[in-house]
């Protein structure tokens, strides 16, 4: 137990807390299937093919490992999970989970359902964020294009206008509904335009306080000196810096690109170096925290109880809208329940969308659970005591 906060990530009471004997036991069932890594990558590849082949999967998917993971497959369905975390004083990030066709009519159809969710998020404490991805909005190939520095044919750039005004759009709509909104990061080859829109949207929006964040992938080694000089340009040009702080989601990407095409790696050499940096970057946001609201967004306890120190060090209060912990759902509500529970601001991403179109995401949350080191055996020795808790209790 940490002395400082008084919060101990082990108290699997409060953990799971929400959850009766039976889907404690689902979820051991989850966990324990998640642990066994071959038959994560068996199964993954099996329930690909059998979605490709328009199989009846969904009756199985649906209530396992989907229903566990995501909302349901609207924003209706997700008011379940909606109200049960905020039962537990847990906000709500709908994320639509939909990886798009790559086409004009799909990027409109994003932006209308991504609209929706800041509406549902508008006046209801319940939802404290909105978040989408520029790839839902704009083809990737024109943002590696950008980023390239080629020289854009004038369709491509009525393309790449057409999809900032989707961002405008969705940013002023956030703006006028006063709903905060993460843009979240992508691939490093794609980041740099990604990146100049959100600084575009701060410009605009975060005049009074953060309203648009950016996201910063600390696996990165250059993502503290971002943070840093984007903090700088904040001041200068008198708007509020929104961060959403993550350690990355696309390490084996990354790397094999950079092999095969030949420039230097971005990622860190190592783990502890990533470690080492993201505990930079939330220091240097609590410490500038007047210009700055940021999002603790991690499944990393370590990272959260320093966090929480460095809020006590600094007299922030616990409840202090300017700074919040963020964890997926379905994954580490040890974290979660305990820090809401101690009166932290905590939300969920919680992502939906049709079965068929959210499996890519699934499959990538089962395969991260096996790679994260120790993530799944840690999730199923919490769930496995608190089962041993409530037998000896009863």
């Amino acid at each position: 137990m940490n002395p400082v906060s008084n919060v101990s990530f082990d108290n699997t009471a409060v953990a799971f807390s929400s959850k009766s004997d039976t889907e404690l036991y689902k979820m051991y069932l989850l966990f324990k299937t998640m642990n066994n890594n071959m038959l994560v990558k068996f199964g993954g590849k099996l329930l690909n093919t059998a979605i490709n082949l328009h199989l009846p999967v969904k009756f199985i998917i649906k209530p396992t490992v989907f229903s566990h993971f995501c909302g349901g497959e609207t924003i209706e369905e997700s008011e379940r999970a909606i109200k049960e975390l905020s039962t537990y004083n847990i906000g709500t990030i709908l994320d639509y989970s939909v990886e798009g066709e790559g086409n004009e009519k799909s990027f409109d159809a994003t932006m209308n359902e991504l609209l929706r969710t800041v509406e549902k998020a508008r006046g209801n404490k319940a939802i404290p964020f909105s978040v989408f991805k520029v790839t839902g909005l704009i083809d990737v190939k024109l943002l590696e294009k950008v980023q390239a520095g080629t020289t854009l044919t004038a369709a491509e750039k009525t393309a790449f206008e057409r999809g900032r005004e989707r961002v405008n759009t969705i940013c002023k709509r956030c703006y006028e509904a006063d709903v905060r909104v993460f843009v979240d990061a992508e691939e490093s080859w794609i980041q740099e335009p990604i990146d100049n829109l959100t600084y575009e949207m701060m410009e605009l929006y975060n005049k009074e306080k953060a309203i648009v964040y950016n996201t910063y992938q600390l696996y990165r080694h250059d993502r503290l000196a971002v943070l840093k000089r984007d903090y700088e340009n904040a001041m200068a040009k008198n708007y509020y810096l929104g961060g959403k702080l993550v350690r990355g989601a696309y390490m084996e990407k990354e790397a094999k690109r950079a092999a095969e095409i030949g420039y230097s790696n971005p990622i860190n050499p190592s783990k502890q170096a990533t470690d080492d940096l993201f505990n930079k970057a939330l220091q240097f946001c609590v410490e500038n925290i007047d210009r700055i609201a940021f999002c603790n967004g991690t499944h990393n306890e370590a990272s959260c109880y320093l966090l929480m120190e460095l809020m006590d060090k600094h007299n922030i209060a616990r409840n202090d809208e300017r700074v919040y912990f963020a964890q997926l759902f379905g994954m580490s509500d040890n974290l979660s329940y305990n820090l809401a529970n101690a009166g932290y601001n905590v939300a969920k991403y919680v992502p939906y969308g049709p079965v068929r179109e959210v499996m890519p995401y699934l499959l990538r949350r089962a395969n991260e659970n096996t790679a994260i080191a120790g993530q799944s055996s840690r999730e199923f020795t919490l769930i496995n005591k608190e089962m041993q808790r409530r037998k000896a209790a009863k």
